[in-house]
């Protein structure tokens, strides 16, 4: 009990944006459009009301004035040499699930059993995680939160990176149901303690058992459309109701795929099922790109930071999928595939993609946009558009970048206290080295040196 209890975090939360408020003299990156080399955003009751250029209008003596706009606004906050970003969007994590991995306790994405779909993330989040102010610090204000184990695992979340409890962070209750492919070869390894007969046995057994749901959640819906009143409710099925044949409108359903054969079997389930689908993980889904294309089936890209899976497969095989789906016109995010204490890095996963050939613009839109159409919250979050969700960032330098900071956030316009455990203990023992004198057995500390933002 004392190891989880110090896992919680004691930062203020936010409180409700009390007026409008004003970024000026901004390079605005609203995402959905092009760049505003010196441009604002104004938001007001947590929702974005104008972004443009700053367009000054000639004063009496030719010099520039202020923009009309800003004349209602009761703060405005020069940004002058600073970057506006809609906030950071993990696609695939466990946030608020995880909390300390040794600790059985603060683990919480896992339900028993391998047919869950009644289990829903949002309602095991803990709003007072260390590693939810870890990761918002660095930008990343949304996250998707999956469950995970078994077959048909639970629906999945959208949770924001700030609230006193977990309805207060929820975006969206209900993102999609969560299915976990079985993996479709046989293994030959010392570890292996099954020969291949028992593991074809296991992988036809598992391909049945989530048939064998699918269509028992079917079988369930048409009959209580005929007799409610005599069929008994069954949670689990009332649960993938969203999602099977005919629902409308029609849920997405995640399936966690890898692998080229567990990527052609899911796509070949899906169009037995006719559901509308999603592919997590992806490993090998530039060689399934025509087909993806063709039936619009997004991605989300497990990482960018792996090594190669084959021993003949190229260096970069990981760091060019991104792009590799670009080209082929297949929609995608990219996810982090960190531990959920690391889900901070998520822009330099992008950035290894966009180092291997992905365009900028579509690195930044695969954390961003692309994420929020993915999670289906993109009529909230995503972009820097009017009517959106005031959830931005405030950077000294371009997103993705290792040497960039950021220097304010805003989650539905309340301004988020970018402080958190980590920042706090390299206070204090900064301090330590800072009070000891020369010859006490420390070290006298560094100098502190300015951070090359370029």
């Amino acid at each position: 009990m004392a190891t989880v209890a110090s896992g919680q975090d004691l930062t203020k939360r936010a409180k409700p944006q009390e007026g409008p408020i004003a970024l000026v003299n901004a390079r605005v990156h609203p995402v959905s459009g092009p760049v505003i080399a010196d441009g604002y955003v104004l938001f007001d009751g947590g929702k974005i009301v104008e972004v443009g250029p700053m367009v000054a209008e000639a004063g009496p003596d030719g010099g520039k004035g202020g923009s009309k706009v800003f004349m209602a606004t009761v703060r405005q906050l020069d940004v002058k040499g600073k970057h506006v970003y809609p906030g950071f969007i993990g696609s695939f994590t466990q946030m608020g699930l995880a909390e300390i991995a040794s600790v059985r306790a603060s683990r919480d994405f896992n339900e028993t059993g391998e047919v869950t779909p009644e289990a829903v993330a949002s309602v095991a989040i803990n709003p007072d995680s260390n590693l939810i102010t870890v990761t918002r610090s660095n930008g990343v204000l949304i996250c998707g939160t999956f469950p995970s184990g078994g077959l048909v695992q639970g629906r999945a979340s959208v949770m924001q990176m700030e609230g006193w409890t977990s309805e207060d962070m929820t975006l969206k209750r209900e993102a999609g149901l969560v299915v976990g492919w079985p993996f479709m070869r046989t293994v030959r390894a010392p570890w292996m303690d099954k020969s291949e007969d028992e593991q074809l046995k296991d992988i036809r057994t598992s391909l049945e058992r989530i048939r064998d749901v699918f269509r028992s959640a079917s079988g369930y819906v048409r009959s209580k459309a005929a007799d409610g009143d005599k069929q008994p409710t069954d949670l689990r099925w009332e649960a993938m109701r969203p999602y099977i044949t005919g629902a409308s409108p029609q849920g997405m359903v995640y399936i966690e795929a890898a692998d080229y054969d567990q990527i052609m079997s899911a796509l070949a389930f899906a169009k037995e099922f006719e559901l509308k689908i999603t592919l997590v993980g992806g490993r090998d889904a530039p060689m399934a790109a025509k087909l993806l294309k063709e039936r619009d089936i997004p991605v989300i890209v497990g990482t960018t930071h792996a090594m190669p899976k084959r021993d003949d497969a190229p260096y970069d095989e990981v760091y060019t999928m991104p792009a590799k789906l670009h080209a082929a016109g297949v929609r995608f995010a990219i996810a982090s595939g960190e531990e959920t204490a690391h889900e901070r890095n998520l822009p330099y996963v992008a950035a290894m993609a966009v180092a291997h050939g992905l365009p900028w613009e579509a690195g930044l839109r695969s954390i961003t946009l692309s994420a929020a159409e993915i999670l289906g919250v993109a009529d909230r979050v995503g972009s820097l558009d009017k009517g959106k969700d005031a959830t931005l960032i405030v950077t000294d330098g371009p997103a993705m970048e290792v040497t960039t900071n950021l220097t304010m956030a805003f989650i539905g316009g309340r301004e988020i206290e970018l402080r958190n455990k980590q920042t706090e203990l390299a206070d204090k023992y900064r301090e330590k080295y800072r009070n000891a004198k020369p010859g006490a057995g420390a070290p006298a500390a560094p100098a502190a040196k300015p951070v090359d933002a370029r």
